[in-house]
């Protein structure tokens, strides 16, 4: 009895801190989102003579040392890091959902070969794969997605087969398929379905690890470089003024903690 009262009990903050990720995510998202086509300053047009300004005035959030607007930096930046992060989520999401459900459904040597190639990208670091595929193309948007997509995809492709392992044993599935239906049927109507839940909230993990990748890869100048505006690459350019103006680099910073929060509370709800 008590077993099933802590269970009742328990989702409720969950459901809170769903609610409060799915907030932040709105606010954080929308200022990414819709902040660069709200905001008619440049991101990257240098005004020398006013380098560092304050808030207020004529820029919100001051200006940088190379007297660009920080909010309209800002601004670009989220919108860049929201959506390479997004780009390198649904690269890893595709593959992996999709290689596990037909090494689930076909077994087999193709299930083991498949097996196989994930346990050989598992053994990499992570990092290393991500600097593999950089290196062929410095400085730009797909090779980066690409590298932190490949070090993502394992976990989706892990999940998927196990879970569509065990739901293609049910009896209803088989049932299905005696009623006539097809591969077709079944995998949409039946399998993604039952995934879902559980791939949205490895979604958001993936998400924030990769906002957290692009950034870290920006910061030590292998993934974006400047003057694209991007939260990364602005926490260096801004590092060595920190004493002169700590909020410039507290601003990049708070948006990537956002941003991590928000995905971390909406999976920690759904998986609860």
């Amino acid at each position: 009895m008590h077993a099933a009262l802590a269970q009742a009990a328990r989702p409720q903050p969950s459901r809170w801190a769903q609610r409060l990720g799915w907030g932040l995510l709105l606010v954080v998202s929308g200022f990414a989102l819709l902040g660069p086509w709200l905001i008619s300053a440049d991101p990257d047009r240098q005004d020398l003579l006013n380098a560092l300004a304050p808030f207020g005035g004529h820029d919100w959030l001051g200006t940088d040392p190379y007297g660009r607007s920080m909010l309209a930096r800002l601004a670009h930046g989220a919108q860049l890091s929201f959506l390479l992060a997004l780009l390198t989520t649904l690269m890893a999401v595709v593959p992996g959902v999709l290689l596990g459900i037909v090494a689930a459904w076909r077994g087999g040597w193709l299930e083991k070969a498949l097996v196989a190639l994930a346990d050989m990208i598992m053994a990499l670091p992570g990092l290393l794969l991500v600097l593999l595929v950089i290196a062929f193309a410095p400085g730009h948007f797909i090779p980066l997605c690409l590298g932190l997509a490949l070090a993502l995809w394992v976990e989706f492709f892990r999940i998927s087969r196990a879970r569509s392992a065990v739901i293609l044993q049910q009896p209803y599935i088989e049932a299905t398929r005696m009623l006539g239906f097809g591969p077709g049927y079944i995998l949409r109507r039946l399998l993604l379905p039952a995934l879902a839940p559980t791939l949205l909230t490895l979604a958001s993990f993936a998400m924030s690890t990769a906002i957290i990748g692009i950034s870290t890869l920006s910061a030590i100048s292998v993934g974006v470089r400047p003057p694209t505006a991007e939260l990364g690459s602005m926490i260096v350019e801004l590092l060595p003024y920190y004493a002169e103006a700590p909020a410039l680099v507290l601003l990049p910073s708070l948006l990537i903690f956002l941003l991590v929060l928000a995905l971390q509370l909406i999976s920690g709800g759904r998986k609860s």
